[in-house]
């Protein structure tokens, strides 16, 4: 089985507290936190990738720990959620794939309750490459209010030979969203979707 090497770990809270409306009783916070890795399987093809995604999962719990914790460590707290990953140009989109149980597993098992699919974002490139990652809300995907997403990315990575995974996590609704459509409130958490 493959290693899990780490080359470096970047996490980023932002707080939006108007977007230029009045400001917000409370500032939206949006959080992500991004893993450059060695990709084993950067520059050659191989046919079961599904070794290096069971690694992962313990790496996704531990990344979505450290995210929670910066937004103030309550799971209650936490309203919307993402991830997506970036490849190096020596690998393959499949290998971004491999980062869709374990990074959006350990959001859903940290959150508790969290029923809707985890929204995802993959892509191939170089160094300086940016990834907008879209953001749903945990219990219903049909919340229009949380429709969203974090522009991520770094100016060294990844690498041709590496990987940049990355969880998102918010504390709530865009700022002054008024678009209509089910709300938060109105949740019946069925099926993840509505």
């Amino acid at each position: 089985m493959p290693d899990i090497l780490m080359r470096k770990r970047i996490l980023v809270v932002e707080e939006i507290f108007h977007e230029g409306g009045p400001p917000a009783d409370r500032p939206l916070r949006r959080g992500a936190v991004l893993a450059v890795l060695h990709n084993p399987y950067a520059g050659r093809y191989v046919e079961d990738l599904m070794p290096f995604m069971d690694d992962l999962k313990p790496f996704g719990l531990e990344m979505a720990r450290t995210l929670l914790a910066a937004l103030g460590n309550d799971p209650a707290a936490i309203e919307g959620y993402g991830k997506g990953a970036i490849v190096g140009a020596g690998g393959e989109l499949e290998h971004g794939a491999l980062w869709h149980a374990p990074g959006g597993y350990a959001m859903r098992e940290l959150l508790g309750a969290a029923r809707a699919i985890v929204p995802s974002a993959k892509k191939v490139g170089g160094p300086s490459t940016r990834l907008d990652v879209p953001i749903t809300h945990i219990n219903a995907s049909y919340v229009r209010s949380h429709f969203d997403s974090m522009e991520v990315g770094l100016c060294d990575g990844p690498r041709a030979d590496e990987m940049v995974l990355v969880l998102v996590m918010t504390t709530g609704a865009r700022i002054h969203a008024r678009t209509g459509g089910l709300k938060a409130s109105e949740i019946k958490g069925e099926d993840g979707l509505r």
